[in-house]
């Protein structure tokens, strides 16, 4: 891998890490933490009650999740099932100008609101459904503002990717061995960690102005560009 191609596959992780086009990185976990400080400084100093709140948001990606590697991981890296997919991700952000503004805080929700956008994550591990997107359009349908409904969707990934990065570093490690040269790695995941702050700071930004649904434009007609060049 030379360094200029480094470069920009750690530009697009960190631009698809947060905008509701779908990504697979976990970089995420540091981006939030960044992003989200004073949230989560405040949600382990006084809003416990947000905790089990994201504990059983976690629970189907977890059931679902362990799931799917065991049983179906090789379907899960299809770029046909991808390519079907990102138009879905389409369809869920077009819905975001039809749903009612709600003021409700994410620190006020219900065990089964929480449920409700745990179950939008867990299908976000289908190849091109956006998690953010997925999990963004779940929280305002329960009736959570738009700034909550991303606060919410955001922390929420902090255990679900958590676990997966555990995972993977697990895998990493038993094969002994990388195809990457470290000092690649490192650098690659520094430049992702900054542009996905960044995306992240805009996501918050077009979702509370009302304009994150023109993402659509871009998942629709890749998602059929795809799967046309999948099927000739």
């Amino acid at each position: 891998m030379t360094w200029l191609k480094m470069i920009l596959l750690s530009i697009i992780q960190g631009i698809s890490e947060f905008l509701p086009i779908s990504s697979s990185g976990h970089l995420v976990i540091v981006e939030i933490l960044i992003f989200y400080h004073k949230t989560i400084f405040r949600l382990v100093s006084q809003d416990l009650r947000v905790i089990p709140l994201l504990l059983v948001g976690t629970l189907p990606v977890v059931v679902i999740g362990l799931t799917a590697k065991k049983y179906a991981e090789h379907f899960l890296e299809s770029p046909l099932l991808a390519g079907c997919m990102l138009p879905v991700t389409g369809l869920i952000l077009l819905l975001i100008p039809r749903i009612p503004q709600n003021d409700q805080s994410y620190t006020k929700i219900t065990y089964k609101q929480a449920l409700l956008i745990g179950l939008a994550q867990a299908i976000a591990i289908l190849p091109g459904i956006s998690r953010s997107g997925s999990t963004i359009v779940a929280g305002l349908f329960t009736g959570m503002s738009r700034q909550s409904a991303a606060t919410f969707s955001f922390l929420l990934a902090i255990p679900a990717i958590s676990g997966a990065t555990i995972l993977e570093t697990a895998e990493i490690i038993s094969n002994q061995h990388l195809s990457t040269p470290l000092n690649l790695l490192l650098s690659g995941a520094l430049i992702a960690a900054v542009v996905g702050v960044v995306a992240l700071w805009l996501l918050v930004r077009w979702l509370e102005k009302g304009k994150l649904h023109y993402f659509a434009y871009w998942c629709i007609p890749l998602g059929i560009l795809i799967v046309i060049m999948q099927l000739i």
